[in-house]
């Protein structure tokens, strides 16, 4: 038996708990390897299926709630610092929102099988004051379908390769190569994609500095507030004239954005990603006046700008 494999056998609760928690903490390592690795093992009973599940099913929880609790008490700061250390952070707020809005506490249950959203779901829960009690419920729920899911698909090629005793010794020599190269594969992945994005952005920022400058000279710009209910919640202010748009309507009535002026969008995403997605569609719209506000909502407050209060009417 290979040595790595050995030694996940002798400590694979352990290492699975330490595993889980740390992608659900938000750090970019995929567990569903490890839970097919697991799977597998179950298959010729070197490991228990009941216990593989509750490490997993532990594991999300403890770091759930930590996050949940972070939420509760710091809000959108958090939920901000945790798709940062996501890969999936160009559009993780958006969509968690979109899903807490669509589906309330169900959308802990699913929340774990969309890339990018597993982290920032605890998080947004408890900004939005989810009670804890119904949150950790729905969350544990969500845990165990997400590991059994994958912990089930490993079994079932256990079973496979116990009937193919030769294929099972080819790949217990193989396995720790494979895992090695999903591993790496997944993070360059994630990687180029983001810095793809990132290079279509570059330089079409505009700084709160040269925003604040054109409204103090009475130039007529056309604010919009792309952030998502939630993120305004517990700071129901915006800039000084903005009006509020999603962006997928934002985009469907193009037609109700001015050409003649300057456009400047802003949301609370990092690397104000929700903007700059939307500013780059509605140029592929013939709407070339139109630029990302760097730093986006938090960046201007940071400064002290002005602000004013919000008014639901000018929801679009």
């Amino acid at each position: 038996m290979p040595v790595a494999l050995e030694i996940f056998i002798n400590h694979a609760y352990l290492i699975l708990f330490g595993w889980i928690a740390a992608e659900q903490i938000g750090l970019p390592i995929p567990s569903v390897p490890v839970l097919l690795t697991a799977g597998t093992l179950t298959a010729t009973h070197q490991l228990s299926l009941p216990l593989v599940l509750l490490s997993a099913v532990l594991a999300c929880v403890v770091s759930d709630s930590i996050w949940y609790f972070m939420g509760a008490r710091h809000g959108g700061v958090i939920v901000r610092m945790v798709c940062k250390l996501s890969f999936e952070s160009a559009s993780c707020v958006r969509r968690t929102g979109d899903f807490f809005q669509r589906y309330g506490s169900r959308a802990l249950l699913l929340a774990k099988f969309v890339p990018g959203l597993g982290a920032v779901a605890a998080p947004i829960a408890g900004q939005s004051k989810m009670p804890y009690a119904t949150f950790v419920t729905f969350d544990a729920a969500g845990a165990l379908l997400w590991s059994l899911s994958a912990t089930l698909v490993g079994r079932f090629f256990g079973d496979v390769l116990k009937r193919h005793p030769g294929a099972l010794a080819e790949a217990g020599h193989s396995a720790g190569a494979l895992f090695v190269l999903l591993l790496v594969g997944f993070f360059c992945y994630r990687v180029y994609r983001q810095r793809a994005f990132l290079r279509q952005i570059r330089g079409a920022k505009i700084e709160p500095q040269d925003l604040k400058t054109m409204l103090d000279a009475g130039e007529d710009v056309y604010i919009i507030d792309l952030r998502h209910p939630l993120d305004y919640l517990p700071d129901p202010r915006r800039l000084p004239g903005a009006v509020l748009f999603k962006p997928d309507t934002l985009v469907a009535e193009g037609d109700r954005i001015p050409r003649d002026r300057d456009i400047v969008l802003y949301c609370t995403c990092p690397s104000d990603a929700t903007s700059a997605r939307t500013a780059l569609r509605l140029r592929n719209l013939g709407i070339y006046r139109v630029r990302p506000l760097h730093g986006g909502y938090e960046g201007w407050k940071k400064l002290g700008y002005p602000l004013e209060p919000m008014e639901q009417k000018t929801v679009a």
